[in-house]
């Protein structure tokens, strides 16, 4: 997403600071997971200072013929509702912080998260982080999804005929 779709969220969290700050746009695009655990690498460092704020974006699954990703499984009920259990699915591997797993994930069901590579750089400077922290083995962060919303439950396939 956009810097204009977060600086609103940034203005809010950032409102109480009684000082000055300078916000350093990354863009990611499609990485490798070689990349992922490259960038985590890179980014542990700065993750770890709690003087820096990181904002990683993602809007989930996109479903249709004009996404190219159809993934349905009818034992989940009516297409919205497989989405979601796939995307929580995601999610509640997200929350275990382990990018291996996600990476298995997403090589399954190459479920169309927008912001997959962002997270999987994230997970990947948490599991750097963990690892640093001796035999804990994991970072001092803990990752929850507060909230989960579809745009429009998707009930049905709506085919264009050329």
């Amino acid at each position: 997403h956009s810097i204009e779709m977060h600086l609103p969220y940034v203005y809010k969290a950032m409102a109480a600071a009684r000082h000055s700050f300078t916000i350093v746009p990354v863009l990611v695009g499609s990485l490798t997971p070689e990349k992922e655990r490259f960038y985590g690498q890179l980014f542990a460092q700065y993750l770890q200072d709690p003087a820096n704020f990181f904002v990683i974006s993602s809007d989930f699954c996109h479903w249709g013929e004009r996404f190219r990703y159809t993934y349905y499984n009818p034992a989940h009920g009516e297409i919205h509702e497989s989405i979601a259990q796939l995307d929580k699915k995601g999610m509640d591997i997200i929350e275990t912080q382990n990018p291996d797993t996600f990476l298995q994930y997403q090589q399954q069901f190459q479920n169309t998260i927008c912001g997959r590579h962002p997270i999987a750089v994230l997970l990947n400077s948490l599991k750097v982080l963990g690892l640093s922290r001796g035999p804990q083995k994991r970072a001092p962060y803990d990752l929850k999804f507060v909230r989960y919303a579809q745009s429009s439950p998707c009930k049905c396939v709506l085919l264009s005929v050329s």
